[in-house]
């Protein structure tokens, strides 16, 4: 593993070098992007992106969970959390470059 983040800032300076908008507005292009996500998954609703993936919201239950150290029950409050479902083409190319690593 490469162990490498991609952060806004590399988003950002990509969309500069392959669209040829200006820094700042390739940086208020993906801010404009991420925001709009996040709104949307806030309001509930799912974000699909084709051939990349689906990221949505799901309810999770009250559940009684377990201390590992000392094993007392504790209680876990229903809470929300987000799924993300990768596509098909997504997964394939990940996998096609495990195998081309081997």
């Amino acid at each position: 593993m490469a162990g490498h983040t991609v952060t806004r800032a590399q988003l950002s300076e990509s969309v500069y070098e392959e669209v040829g908008l200006s820094r700042n507005e390739s940086a208020e292009l993906v801010e404009s992007v991420l925001d709009e996500m996040i709104s949307a998954l806030a309001r509930g609703e799912m974000v699909k992106i084709s051939s990349f993936g689906s990221f949505s919201v799901r309810q999770k239950g009250r559940r009684v969970g377990r201390n590992p150290k000392t094993g007392d029950e504790v209680p876990i409050l229903p809470r929300r959390v987000l799924v993300f479902r990768p596509s098909h083409v997504l997964k394939n190319k990940i996998n096609a470059t495990l195998s081309d690593d081997a």
